[in-house]
């Protein structure tokens, strides 16, 4: 990896603004990039088994710089941790140790601990500061900024939750080295959308340096997760409560949502697969209402699959779902009103708009076309190109 220099992002909102460290060795520095001094404080640190030794080091500094008491709790891995019982576990274990408005909670981990712990940091006593430590491409780009918080139900993903900001957000790059190929990927995904939401020229850069990002190129991530923070900054500042262009964040998740929600977050899709797919279905649904040029989704599509990310329902391991599921789990969606689905589709890549016009009988045909299982002609892929590099540059850690 080569060194990239600490950036800083910051989000200004009305009552509250906070700063956003991307760089290398910002685990070591914990203690320093929050607005409080730690001594004397009660912190409880958050994690998941596959980041517990990040959260140990964090715990040590914490340690170090003299807080009064370090409590961890550290959960299973997946998105079945965000549940109602764990919401009750980790708000309880607050209670039991004797957290006040005075003590810190660190989320280390990637978008399914940030998204519990800040819910959990949001409801207890009303409200105590947290911090996101997030140890994932996704949540480094996407989920621990912004202050969405929330938990998943049979219903939906992400139904139950707050609008809640961190306190500080560490993205710390060293910590990607350990990540698996496929959680990278997933990541990366979200990276990608924040070139189709509004920004062509970074997504004509990321089908340039994909495989500098493979290869953990730190100047390339640090510009990547510096570019979507920027982002997604100007987006929360101007509408932090999604009332309007903050819905944009969303392309591809009204479907990839409703995917997962069938695959019942049994790990046989990640979130950033089901928003690759979403994404082409999203663009699919642009293009039969007459919006969007057929060669750019093939353009996008070929970028996903390049890059060895999902773009069809048929590739997801043993799905079986129907259109009528999955239609009324999008109902539910939280970006629909009066019982109608709002969808984010796009004229052109970079250029997307929020629309509450769709037909639904529209959203069955792009739905049904999907789950007759056709599939991408891979003949147009370049084959030897980024693909193989991502898997190359993971070889030795798969």
């Amino acid at each position: 990896m080569s060194e990239a220099k600490t950036k800083i992002v910051t989000i200004d909102l009305d009552n509250h603004a906070y700063d956003i460290y991307i760089g290398q060795g910002l685990l070591s520095r914990a203690a320093e990039l929050i607005p409080d001094d730690i001594m004397g404080r009660s912190v409880f640190i958050i994690t998941d088994k596959n980041v517990e030794p990040y959260a140990k080091q964090v715990e040590t500094i914490m340690q170090d710089n003299r807080a009064r008491h370090v409590h961890m709790m550290t959960l299973k891995p997946g998105e079945g941790t965000k549940s109602f019982d764990n919401v009750q576990r980790v708000s309880e274990w607050m209670l039991e140790n004797n957290l006040n408005r005075n003590s810190y909670v660190f989320a280390i981990g990637g978008g399914v601990i940030g998204d519990l712990g800040g819910f959990c940091a949001s409801i207890v006593m009303r409200g105590v500061p947290y911090v996101q430590i997030p140890t994932s491409l996704l949540a480094q780009v996407d989920s621990s900024v912004g202050g969405k918080t929330g938990i998943n139900t049979p219903q939906g993903k992400n139904l139950i939750g707050s609008f809640y900001q961190p306190v500080s957000v560490l993205a710390d790059i060293d910590v990607l080295k350990t990540l698996s190929p496929r959680e990278l990927l997933a990541g990366y995904a979200e990276v990608v959308k924040y070139g189709l939401i509004n920004d062509m020229p970074f997504f004509e850069w990321l089908e340039a340096n994909g495989a500098r990002m493979a290869n953990l190129d730190a100047d390339a991530l640090a510009y990547a997760i510096e570019n979507c923070t920027k982002s997604k900054a100007a987006i929360v500042e101007a509408d932090e409560k999604e009332n309007g262009v903050r819905a944009l964040l969303n392309l591809g998740h009204t479907f990839g949502h409703a995917l997962e929600t069938a695959a019942k977050y049994n790990g046989t899709l990640l979130h950033g697969e089901g928003v690759s797919i979403g994404i082409i279905l999203a663009y699919e649904l642009s293009a039969a209402m007459g919006l969007f040029p057929q060669e750019h989704i093939e353009r996008v599509e070929n970028h996903f699959m390049n890059m060895g990310l999902p773009t069809r329902v048929d590739q997801i391991p043993n799905f079986k779902t129907d259109i009528e599921s999955l239609m009324t789990t999008m109902r539910r969606d939280k970006k629909a009103r009066s019982g109608k689905m709002v969808f984010i589709l796009a004229n052109a890549i970079g250029d997307t708009f929020v629309s509450k016009d769709v037909e639904e009988n529209a959203v069955r045909d792009v739905l049904k076309k999907a789950l007759g299982g056709q599939s991408i002609d891979t003949s147009k892929l370049n084959k030897e190109g980024m693909k193989e590099r991502w898997k190359s540059a993971f070889s030795s850690q798969a």
